[in-house]
């Protein structure tokens, strides 16, 4: 978690009925925010105005938002309807009893000029102990390096020499597809009786293997 200046504080409770509005979510969503959510509060408004950055490109504020859960659990689909309904970046809060988890999707700007932020994948912190020490904001000399900095530290994997974010994100998400791609396998080797067929399905574990190990060495 980061230490955000007085400055930039928001403070506001954001109605539920306000991002229904907005991303129009299924009715199956709705309960969700009913049954996993007591309370979303608009937080932190990082800006030109309150942390004395400059805008650059599309990147004009940084929200934080603190979610007050019923439960440990919250629905990822739950955040993207957040993330759609408001055309910021933002860094989530999850807060349940005494206890604290960072979440951020990687957001971008679609490349067709339509103005429209498209959400990525999302990341996340573990949960931690909401006394815990803060860390200071990562230095940077305008908001989308401020962006960048702050969603590097939520992925669990380094990024390589001179690697961009958005090619981070495309080798996490290309280890996340293996390895659900790995224990699908698994699964069936387990359970498969012909000889035959359990060395090619041994075959193709081995070969995603070697594909997450190239994908997840630090070169």
């Amino acid at each position: 978690m980061f230490i955000y200046p007085a400055k930039a504080a928001f403070n506001r409770v954001l109605p539920k009925t306000k991002l229904y509005a907005n991303a129009k979510p299924s009715k199956s969503l709705k309960e969700k925010f009913v049954s996993q959510i007591s309370e979303i509060v608009w937080k932190y408004k990082l800006s030109p105005d309150t942390i004395n950055l400059a805008a650059r490109d599309e990147f004009t504020e940084i929200q934080i938002f603190d979610i007050l859960l019923k439960d440990p659990e919250l629905s990822a689909e739950v955040l993207s309807v957040i993330d759609k309904a408001i055309p910021y970046p933002i860094f989530f809060r999850l807060c349940y009893e005494e206890r604290i988890k960072g979440v951020a999707a990687f957001k971008r700007m679609a490349a067709d000029g339509s103005g429209k932020w498209l959400v990525d994948e999302y990341f996340a912190t573990e949960w931690m102990d909401s006394t815990n020490p803060a860390m200071s904001l990562p230095v940077a000399l305008d908001l989308k390096t401020l962006y960048e900095q702050m969603l590097f530290m939520y992925i669990d994997l380094s990024p390589r020499e001179g690697e961009a974010l958005e090619t981070l994100v495309e080798r996490v998400k290309l280890i996340r597809k293996h390895r659900r791609e790995l224990k699908a396998l698994e699964a069936k080797m387990n359970c498969e009786k012909q000889f035959n067929r359990k060395v090619e399905l041994n075959a193709r574990v081995r070969e995603i293997q070697e594909r997450l190990r190239l994908l997840t060495v630090h070169c």
